[in-house]
């Protein structure tokens, strides 16, 4: 068995606690789905937001689905010029006993762009 990372993100349109905490469990919910992961499985997330993403904590929206025994953590990403604004990341860490190239990472709401070989 391997301790992997399954990234993903999405974006908001807005700066509430709602639309923090429904896009993060959107997202979570899909990344769990996409790679067959039960809440067992999962050691840790870690949730960065944007900069401009201030109104909630994403970890909330892991605990209303049930994570809360599971390390969580947020952070805010790097305030590069010209990057994508309002914008949540995941990364799960998961034990699993598939393969790197079988790992789904999820990408969605506008930031399919974040998969290019140039940004992290």
């Amino acid at each position: 068995m391997w301790c992997r990372g399954i990234r993903g993100a999405t974006t908001v349109d807005s700066n509430t606690k709602e639309a923090i905490l429904a896009a993060t469990s959107e997202l979570l919910q899909k990344m769990m789905k996409d790679n067959g992961v039960v809440k067992e499985q999962i050691a840790c997330v870690f949730f960065t937001t944007t900069t401009d993403l201030n109104a909630a904590f994403p970890a909330q929206a892991a605990r209303r689905l049930g994570l809360s025994e599971v390390a969580l953590l947020c952070g805010h990403e790097m305030n590069v010029p010209d990057s994508l604004a309002k914008c949540i990341r995941i990364l799960m860490m998961v034990n699993t006993n598939k393969k790197l190239q079988d790992i789904v990472h999820v990408y969605i709401k506008g930031t399919e762009s974040l998969r290019s070989d140039d940004e992290p």
